[in-house]
Formats: structure tokens, C-alpha cells, sequence
């Protein structure tokens, strides 16, 4: 680096300190202390990648840069330990390597590895691609929807916990009766009806002007999760999730052709590539790809316009951290067919340095600060890093085989 730019970069450290301390304006705007260091026109290069695994299985990746601008993003909450390496040995292809060519880095990620996509692959890529995007837009200073045309709306509807506080009106629940959840081959007649009951209960609670989604979380084997969905339809509800599981998009699609409830899926379904079949097949007409899992922020934008073709709009899957839902919400600002964010309700307040801007009538207004939009706690973050939970399993408690969870 010559010393022109090095001077630079001296120069608009201590003009930003000043103007953080005294609160002076120049004369091209507010010079806040979260602004780039640099010029977009000013070099910059990857000189680290760190990975972190929090005990509740969280992953977070952090890039840092010689100009000492910071990235953070979050992988895939199941296989932890192996994201978090993963992340690292991508290193090696990152480090001194400019993060602000977001797309063409995902491109060499992906299809620099002979065995592309997967999982835990596609995780790694993911938040990788997380963090280069919050690099890029502290570099230019802006929010990562305004360097991907600027906002599409003003506000994200959210759902969650309903609330006459936040105003959320939108939620989403597992289906089970008095004791446990729909798992059988084809569960009995009893079984549904308890099922329905507890539905039909919950609906008259929270009345007519809530939204209420079902999950059925792939873990109901399809004559059981056909049978449910005709016995909830008089109920309304809004979405039956993954009715089955995504492997088989055939069955899917078959079962999507005989209710009129909307079906929604994605969250274990990765790239466009696995979105091109969900679309064509029209197995679902609700998208959730999980930005931590199916390829980052660069490619939750290309599904969206994928999707947008068959006019099939987008309620990003978030189970997991601030930088998952940060993300999500640059998605969200930035496409045209967004639905609402999932667990966009969470406030993360244990990891991160500001709070986020608040919910106020079931609606996040759209994040504003560089990058993804928020500040993470290096020093809260460092207090949960731990062993991650242990693999889950579950069983059939009559015959004690395996089922889905």
C-alpha cells in the first residue's frame, strides 16, 4: 500500500474520531462514527477469517480487512463444528483477496470445490457471503439493500410472539394433541381430531386478525399430513409448512394440488438450483430459504427473482441469531416479493453493542446503518462461545423407532 493512501486513510480515521466526539457536520453530511475508513476507491484486502460456535449451536464467521473494517455472518446452526471449519479453511482462499467482489468470491467458493452444494457447504458459502456484503457496505457507508437498487418498502412485517405491545399479528405452530406430534404413517382418527381441536381453540382465541401458520416441519409422513390438512382447512390457517419433507418435491407438489392453503417450504432446500424445482413443479407457493443455509445474501436475491416469475413471494426461515436476521431483512428491503420475516420479533439485546430499531405494529422498519445494519458485542458474543447441543434424535414412543423431529 503507498503512503498516499495509507495518509488517507489517517486522515479520515481522525476526522471521523473528531467529528464522533464533537458532533461536527462537513460539508458532504453527517460523519458518523460507524462510516468507512476508506474511499471506495481505496484498495482493500481480507487479512483474516475467525469462526465461532456459541453453546446454543449458533455459528458466527467474522472477516477482518487491513483497513479495519469488520464483516460478521452466521452458518447453519446444525453441524456446527464443521461450519466453523469449514469457514476457516476457505481462508485460504480468501485472504488477500478484495471482499468487496461479494458475487465473484461466491462463484470461486462454489465452484472452486469439485463436490459443490450440501449442506454444510452451502452454509459455509453462506455466511461467508454474510459477512463480505456487511464489509461492502461499510466500505461505500450504506445498508446492504442500497447496493441492490434501494429500498422496496419502507417497513418488514414480522411474526412470532402476538402482541398488543409490538403489534404482531402473525404466528406460527407446531401441531401435536394433549401429548406429543403427528409422526405415525397414519395416525388414527382420535389423534386428528385432538389435533384439530387444539387448532380449532387456538383460531377462536386469537380471533380473526391474527395469521396463524402450521408447521408441520417435515416430520409427518404424507397419508397422516394429507388427512390434517383437510380436517384444518375450515380453520384458516394461513400456511401449511413442509408438510412432508423437501427430498421428495413430487410429493409435494401433489399434495400442494389438493388444498387451496397455501403450502411453504425452504428451509433445508439450498441454491437456486434446489429452488428451480420447488418452482417449476409448483410444490410450493411460499418460499422460505434460509439465508444462514441456502447460499447467503447473494443468492436469497437471485431465488427471489426466480421466484418472482411465478409470482411466489419470499418469508425468509430465521431460527437462528442477529446476523441471520439482519440479513434477512436486507433481503427483504431489497425484493419486491416479500411476504414477512420469521422470527423478525427478536431483539438479540445478549449480542449485540445498539438495539435493533423496534417492532411497532407487527412491523421492523427497514435497517439503516452500513452493511447489515447492526453492530455485534465481541464481548457478549465471546461469553456464549462454547460446545454446541449435543445431535437430536427422536423416537416413536410405543415401538421406540426413529422418527422425524
Amino acid at each position: 500500500m503507498n503512503d498516499n493512501k495509507l495518509g488517507r486513510r489517517s486522515l479520515l480515521r481522525g476526522a471521523f474520531g473528531t467529528a464522533g466526539i464533537l458532533g461536527i457536520e462537513s460539508t458532504f453530511g453527517v460523519l458518523r462514527a460507524d462510516a468507512a475508513a476508506i474511499g471506495p476507491k481505496d484498495k482493500i484486502k481480507v487479512t483474516k477469517i475467525e469462526s465461532f460456535v456459541l453453546k446454543n449451536s449458533w455459528v458466527f464467521v467474522k472477516i477482518s480487512t487491513d483497513a479495519g473494517i469488520t464483516g460478521w455472518g452466521e452458518m447453519l446452526k446444525d453441524d456446527a463444528k464443521a461450519c466453523a471449519a469449514g469457514a476457516l479453511e476457505v481462508g485460504n482462499y480468501l485472504v488477500g483477496q478484495d471482499p468487496t467482489r461479494v458475487t465473484f468470491h461466491w462463484q470461486a467458493i462454489h465452484r472452486g470445490a469439485f463436490y459443490r452444494g450440501g449442506p454444510v457447504k452451502t452454509a459455509i458459502s453462506s455466511g461467508i457471503d454474510q459477512a463480505l456484503w456487511d464489509i461492502t457496505g461499510k466500505v461505500y457507508g450504506v445498508p446492504v439493500h442500497r447496493l441492490m437498487g434501494g429500498p422496496t418498502r419502507d417497513r418488514v412485517r414480522v411474526y412470532g410472539t402476538v402482541s398488543e405491545k409490538t403489534g404482531v399479528n402473525a404466528m406460527k405452530v407446531l401441531l401435536s394433541n394433549n401429548k406429543r406430534r403427528p409422526y405415525k404413517y397414519n395416525e388414527g382418527q382420535m389423534f386428528i381430531e385432538e389435533v384439530v381441536e387444539r387448532f380449532k381453540a387456538l383460531r377462536q382465541k386469537m380471533g380473526k386478525n391474527v395469521d396463524i401458520g402450521v408447521e408441520f416441519h417435515g416430520a409427518v409422513q404424507p397419508p397422516t399430513a394429507m388427512t390434517l390438512m383437510k380436517a384444518l382447512e375450515p380453520h384458516y390457517p394461513w400456511f401449511y409448512e413442509e408438510p412432508v419433507q423437501a427430498l421428495n418435491v413430487d410429493i409435494m407438489a401433489e399434495m400442494a394440488k389438493k388444498t387451496h392453503i397455501p403450502i411453504a417450504t425452504g428451509e433445508r432446500i439450498f441454491t437456486k438450483w434446489g429452488f428451480k424445482e420447488i418452482l417449476e413443479k409448483r410444490a410450493a407457493t411460499i418460499l422460505q430459504p434460509d439465508v444462514c443455509y441456502a447460499g447467503g445474501i447473494t443468492e436469497l436475491k437471485v431465488i427471489a427473482g426466480m421466484a418472482e416469475a411465478y409470482y411466489t413471494p419470499l418469508a425468509p426461515h430465521n431460527p437462528q441469531g442477529p446476523c441471520s436476521l439482519a440479513s434477512s431483512l436486507q433481503i427483504a428491503a431489497s425484493v419486491p416479493n416479500f411476504l414477512i420475516q420469521e422470527r423478525g420479533d427478536n431483539e438479540y439485546a445478549d449480542l449485540l453493542a445498539k438495539p435493533l430499531p423496534p417492532v411497532v405494529g407487527g412491523y421492523r422498519p427497514i435497517l439503516t446503518e452500513p452493511g447489515l445494519g447492526i453492530t455485534i458485542d465481541e464481548n457478549k458474543l465471546m461469553a456464549q462461545v462454547g460446545e454446541p447441543k449435543p445431535y437430536r434424535t427422536a423416537y416413536d414412543e410405543d415401538d421406540g423407532s426413529v422418527v422425524d423431529w
